[in-house]
């Protein structure tokens, strides 16, 4: 099949003009035996490269161009699929844009085209070469450094559950995880997490619940919950926690009693944020709008959890509006290198500010991707990278650190 990828990086500044005159030389050769065609764009900083050919030759050179030590800050931009080259010549073609006129440059590179409908219906690659020619999506370039240019320093020790508390029989704990504001050394709240005897995820402790038992079972953990959190005086901290949606419309009562559970272990309800899963909540949306105004209404705060797991996330921020969206682990997974997630999250972070909601990104696992998401504009963070759930009490957090700055 064949295939197109395009990507951008930034070229090392110690890479000097014939090194990259002979790695260009090199390409062209190596590309010419495996049939893959390469158009290379260079404005003096950024690389801007589209590859076509078969499907495995395009992704064995593609990835051998992401371990090229010469450049960084790669992201992948487009992999389509198409019946034609777009352009035919096999090999690697150089376009260095400070020795041409942007206009000139960008109908040489269009005259290079092979294909008879393309410019006429817009095709996307062409497009791409055009925004970049024009340095049209330069705004959204967020240049990070390597991974281990920070340590990630962990502060304090665990604040643990007395064992009373921590040994009840129920077939069920709680782990506790920290949300973080990196940059200004800050735990924002702290998420309570559903976890079986053994530390099995939420899922399997619900699957174990029989028919509409588990929304009662849903609902009455949170009174563990808040009673764990009271043992950890956490004081005024912000606790998370997370319900079913349906639990709210099939269970009689059920703002009432989170109410009062609070109430009975020392917390207060405009300290806590209950939190929905997204692909849950759009089944039953005017029902589920119809609960959140009680708790809304009773100071609680709500969050929508793994924002853009499902299909109706837009929908929920025009129907109801919540406090909080934590963006779905999918979403920033790798995020520094793909151009597609991070128009997503750029939109979604755009969207927020507008309507003045607060974002946090989950599931942070590496550097990259929280100093990527840091730099769109996201603050708060949830992951194994800064700290992981604790069945024993509230983790310490692993606070980052340039390694240049420590003595």
């Amino acid at each position: 099949m064949l295939t197109t990828i395009i990507y951008r990086s930034h070229l090392h500044e110690h890479v000097s003009l014939k090194m990259l005159e002979e790695m260009v030389a090199a390409a062209n050769i190596k590309n010419g035996q495996a049939s893959v065609t390469g158009i290379l764009l260079f404005n003096g900083t950024h690389f801007f490269q589209l590859l076509e050919g078969p499907e495995e030759r395009v992704d064995a050179i593609y990835q051998a161009i992401c371990a090229d030590t010469r450049h960084y800050n790669l992201v992948e931009l487009l992999r389509d699929y198409a019946p034609l080259r777009r352009f035919g010549k096999t090999g690697m073609e150089l376009f260095d844009l400070r020795n041409y006129d942007r206009e000139a440059v960008l109908q040489t590179v269009f005259d290079k085209g092979t294909t008879r409908y393309q410019l006429t219906y817009g095709d996307r690659a062409l497009q791409f070469f055009q925004t970049f020619v024009e340095d049209g999506a330069k705004e959204y370039y967020y240049e990070i450094p390597p991974a281990d240019a920070w340590e990630f320093v962990v502060e304090g020790t665990a604040v643990a559950l007395p064992s009373a508390v921590f040994d009840t029989p129920s077939d069920y704990r709680f782990a506790f995880q920290p949300i973080v504001d990196p940059f200004a050394r800050e735990i924002v709240a702290v998420e309570a997490l559903l976890r079986t005897r053994d530390g099995g995820s939420a899922q399997t402790w619900f699957e174990q619940q029989g028919g509409e038992d588990i929304y009662r079972a849903d609902l009455h953990s949170k009174k563990v919950a808040f009673a764990m959190a009271a043992a950890l005086k956490i004081g005024p901290q912000t606790l998370s926690v997370n319900l079913l949606p349906m639990t709210l419309i099939k269970v009689a009562n059920a703002v009432e009693f989170i109410v009062q559970a609070i109430k009975e272990n020392g917390l207060v309800p405009e300290q806590v944020i209950v939190e929905f899963v997204e692909s849950e909540v759009i089944s039953h949306l005017a029902e589920f709008t119809q609960a959140v105004k009680l708790l809304k209404g009773a100071g609680i705060r709500v969050a929508i959890d793994h924002f853009g797991e499902g299909y109706g996330g837009l929908v929920l921020l025009t129907q109801f509006q919540p406090d909080r969206i934590k963006i779905n682990r999918a979403l920033i997974a790798d995020v520094h290198k793909s151009g597609s997630r991070q128009a997503v999250v750029q939109a979604i972070i755009k969207c927020c500010i507008s309507l003045e909601i607060a974002i946090s990104a989950v599931g942070i696992e590496k550097a990259e991707e929280w100093m990527w998401l840091e730099s769109a504009g996201i603050s708060q963070f949830q992951g194994y990278l800064f700290a992981r759930p604790d069945l024993q009490g509230i983790p310490p957090v692993a606070w980052p650190e340039k390694r240049d700055e420590r003595v």
